[in-house]
């Protein structure tokens, strides 16, 4: 499809078991999807699901056991060589803002560097500069001049999303990118990257295991299990008629401000996974994944 940026097919990536061990674990097990311009995509899922490690691999900070991730139909292991090339147009924002910046270096000296290595002299690098800073809403008189640590959490998010937006990125890789900012700071930094999607055609990759966020955001929804995509499609529909058991038990898991929690309910990771296997076993007929309805696909079996 004209629209389609990045497609990940049959991705996989294991990792051994200890020094000596010949057993490995499928951090990410065969796992597909494709990333359209201007589209946000929220993959979800609990800790050691597997989410981070499929950003880390489109990142190409990890390299894949199999499968191939395309980037504008080349492969990225392949046909991008020079990394600066794919890092131009693919960046990610993690979950710490602090680690992402030299605590050395003033902000108008990394914005420098973002020039020298990716972008070039350019006659008109101040007015960018500023303009990117001024669509994230900061101050660029205030701003430059500042170390990363006279800064909060908040202001270096929208930082980096500056960075983005100078090296007028396609893909944006946002791991956890909100978790550690308060409430009201979230819904601007996400409103922020709602609006610049829609603006500037950036597709936007959201990790999170907020489901909420995800619902307030994202265009498509991707939910994950110990490596496996469970349940993949329009967020709407995936909300709205979960099908998989592990997408039930997160959806229900959202607190209710209206509801207190029922202190005499008890939840045992071991009793979902019961019901995982149950529901594989119970679709023994159906092969992978299914749709059951447009624009939702559910696993049905491994």
């Amino acid at each position: 499809m004209p629209n389609t940026l990045m497609k990940v097919e049959n991705l996989q990536k294991d990792f051994s078991i200890g020094i000596l061990s010949k057993k490995k674990i499928h951090a990410v097990n065969n796992i597909t999807f494709e990333i359209k311009k201007g589209e946000i995509i929220s993959l979800i899922g609990e800790s050691g699901s597997g989410k981070t490690t499929i950003g880390k691999l489109i990142l190409r900070l990890l390299k894949p056991s199999s499968g191939n991730i395309y980037y504008k139909d080349k492969d990225i292991n392949l046909e991008y060589k020079d990394k600066r090339k794919y890092y131009k147009k693919v960046q990610g924002i993690f979950q710490d803002p602090f680690a992402s910046f030299n605590p050395l270096f003033k902000i108008d000296r990394i914005f420098d560097m973002i020039f020298k290595n990716f972008i070039g002299e350019s006659k008109n690098k101040n007015e960018k500069i500023r303009d990117s800073l001024e669509c994230v809403g900061m101050n660029p008189e205030f701003i430059l001049k500042k170390y990363p640590h006279q800064l909060s959490g908040g202001q270096l998010q929208r930082l980096l999303i500056a960075r983005a937006l100078i090296m007028d990125v396609d893909v944006l890789i946002a791991d956890e990118l909100i978790s550690m900012l308060d409430a009201s700071t979230r819904i601007d930094v996400l409103n922020l990257l709602a609006k610049i999607c829609k603006e500037k055609g950036m597709a936007v990759l959201f990790i999170t295991h907020d489901l909420s966020l995800g619902y307030y955001i994202s265009d498509t929804t991707l939910i994950m299990h110990k490596g496996n995509l469970v349940e993949k499609g329009e967020t709407s529909l995936v909300y709205n008629n979960p099908i998989h058991p592990y997408t039930k038990m997160l959806l229900k898991s959202i607190p209710d401000i209206g509801n207190k929690w029922n202190k005499n309910e008890k939840f045992l990771p071991e009793d979902i996974n019961k019901k995982v296997e149950e529901f594989y076993k119970s679709s023994k007929d159906k092969k992978g994944f299914i749709e059951v309805e447009k624009n939702h696909n559910v696993l049905f079996s491994l």
